[in-house]
């Protein structure tokens, strides 16, 4: 399978190009900043481009069956997700390409029955990526030019373990007994390749967590 992964220099991008290329897979990751290329696995093609600009969406795709976009914008320049969403839909409409999106947990539905970012104590220092990330999902969902897939993570995504190990649920945020809703970095890539090679969610949003 031939994907490209767009952010693919950040944490989660990292371990997507890593899981991807152990699979066998040919992989384009594609960077803003040439500097950051030694931070990728080795047997990825490496590429620079920009996500929030169509035409390099265009361009870096052609050909693929499956781009992943990990992107995260820098603090204070959140807003800037909901563009670079508009970029890759656009850039990617028309064609037989699937997108899987990495996105965020803030509209998913907590066991109280508020959305994540609603949800009281939400900390106020990641609301504007977590309102970021609700205005992403809005945009996919008002889409239907381009076959895509939004993932939403638990409240903890970190780098961990590769256990192989995750359930997977819909709208509804992933606890466990205890709790906790999380999932590492390594296990979530997992679940999106998995979700890249037998695909099962088209035009809508899925969840994760161990």
């Amino acid at each position: 399978m031939r994907i490209t992964v767009f952010g693919a220099a950040g944490a989660v991008g990292r371990r997507v190009v890593t899981e991807a290329v152990t699979r066998g897979h040919e992989v384009t990751a594609i960077v803003r900043d040439p500097r950051r290329v030694e931070a990728l696995p080795p047997g990825a093609a490496v590429r620079t481009g920009d996500a929030a600009d169509p035409a390099d969406v265009a361009s870096l795709s052609r050909g693929q069956d499956v781009v992943i976009t990990a992107t995260r914008p820098a603090p204070g320049r959140e807003p800037e997700l909901v563009d670079v969403t508009r970029s890759l839909l656009k850039g990617l409409a028309g064609t037989s390409v699937r997108l899987i999106a990495v996105g965020g947990a803030a509209s998913l539905r907590t066991p109280a029955g508020t959305t994540v970012l609603d949800a009281p104590g939400f900390p106020a220092d990641l609301r504007p990526i977590a309102a970021a990330c609700q205005a992403q999902h809005d945009v996919y969902r008002a889409d239907d030019t381009v076959d895509w897939t939004y993932v939403s993570p638990p409240l903890q995504l970190e780098p961990g373990e590769r256990t192989g190990r995750y359930r997977l649920g819909g709208d509804d945020l992933l606890v466990d007994a205890d709790g906790r809703s999380a999932i590492s970095m390594e296990d979530f890539a997992i679940a999106l390749l998995d979700e890249a090679e037998r695909p099962r969610h088209h035009r809508t949003r899925f969840t994760v967590a161990t």
